[in-house]
């Protein structure tokens, strides 16, 4: 039923009517009138298209046979320029063929003239109610489109997310797995080092006596092998007790470059022997840092180190310290071999060398020591010609 309005009831919708015969434009316009229906008239096929056009109607009712075309071609071009407009065809031609061709073109429907008021009318309600399921359809389908890709958009994100998370969880997996091999070294080396040491100091001790005693040359040799090894273990277990970590106290301002430059004072014999140059850059004013000296320079020890026994046959070391986002940045580049790919991220696992660059507990400490004071060590760049290990604090620390 149509609603009501101010000026009488709504139509129920547009019809346009095209025949060239006036007395069924008027019989059909008035059927159609009386029904509820705004009804449109053309006689010629150019007026229908243009009619159609301008107002949009639901329904066309078309003779096939017009003057200035015929109905299949006029029914053709309204199909593919009008889709939404609707056709019923109508002829006094009965033939078979004609209807099944005018079907294939996209006619809702045919009536053979003449025909009754009554099969009109049933047949252009009929029409309607199928035009308004397959709108309705097609806007259901539109709308289920969009929500598949809104639902894959979703599950995009969905996984996204996932990966992040799954990639967060690895890593953090990888910290807890780290800082318990370090705790148990700790534990390790506070329960030996003292056991180790005793009969170390015994060993060095007789090998200095021995020495004294030595007229023999190659004696001599072999006694100061076997006191570099002395040096070398007890080194190791220094280590070992640093990487057992110190409890935290109060601890005062430093200068991270004072640290550096006390630090590379350290290894001057050997940089000087291997013939290595050495470049410190620092051209900005540098807020302190309230850290441990000894740990922060052990960070700096272990990474001299590590590059020195890159460049056992000269190189250059450089060392750059900048300030960025409120953080100190200190980067130290040598000229060694570099470090694979697949090898940056475990070289900070304790005890794990290469054939190329040993670590055994050097950058794990460094890295955990880092960690203490809310910064990092990472491999920033590394190549054939060099690594950078960039190292970074939070300034301002209290």
């Amino acid at each position: 039923m149509p609603l009501d309005t101010a000026d009488g009831p709504a139509p129920l919708g547009k019809i346009v009517v095209v025949d060239d015969d006036p007395a069924i434009l008027e019989l059909v316009s008035l059927l159609l009138a009386r029904r509820g229906y705004q009804v449109l008239t053309a006689t010629d096929s150019q007026t229908a298209l243009s009619l159609v056009a301008s107002e949009r109607p639901e329904l066309v009712l078309m003779d096939y046979m017009l003057p200035d075309s015929n109905g299949l071609t006029t029914l053709r071009t309204l199909r593919d320029q009008f889709p939404d407009s609707y056709v019923i065809m109508f002829s006094g031609q009965g033939s078979e063929e004609i209807v099944v061709e005018l079907m294939k073109a996209g006619a809702a429907e045919y009536l053979l003239k003449p025909f009754n008021n009554r099969t009109l009318v049933e047949r252009v309600d009929g029409v309607l109610r199928l035009r308004e399921i397959e709108q309705a359809n097609r806007a259901l389908q539109i709308e289920r489109e969009r929500l598949l890709l809104e639902i894959e958009a979703w599950n995009r994100e969905l996984q996204e997310r996932v990966r992040e998370k799954t990639e967060a969880l690895q890593r953090a997996q990888t910290e807890i797995t780290q800082t318990e091999k370090l705790a148990a070294l700790g534990y390790l080396s506070a329960g030996m080092a003292h056991e180790i040491r005793n009969p170390l100091n015994s060993i060095s001790l007789f090998t200095q006596l021995l020495k004294q005693g030595a007229q023999d040359e190659e004696q001599q040799e072999y006694l100061d092998k076997v006191m570099k090894e002395v040096d070398r273990i007890d080194g190791i277990i220094r280590r070992l007790v640093d990487a057992a970590g110190r409890s935290r106290t109060v601890q005062p301002a430093v200068q991270v470059l004072d640290i550096i430059q006390t630090a590379l004072e350290i290894f001057k014999p050997q940089i000087e022997s291997h013939h290595i140059m050495v470049s410190l850059e620092c051209n900005q004013p540098l807020p302190t840092l309230k850290a441990d000296p000894a740990e922060l320079e052990q960070i700096f020890t272990n990474l001299f180190q590590n590059a020195l026994q890159e460049m056992t046959h000269g190189g250059q070391l450089a060392i750059a310290i900048t300030t960025a986002d409120n953080q100190i940045v200190v980067r130290v580049r040598d000229t060694g071999k570099g470090i694979p790919a697949e090898l940056q991220e475990k070289v900070f696992e304790p005890f794990f060398t290469t054939k190329n660059r040993g670590t055994g507990i050097g950058l794990p400490v460094v890295r955990r020591i880092a960690r203490l004071y809310h910064g990092d060590v990472t491999i920033e760049e590394t190549s054939a010609n060099g690594t950078i290990f960039r190292v970074c604090f939070p300034a301002l620390q209290g």
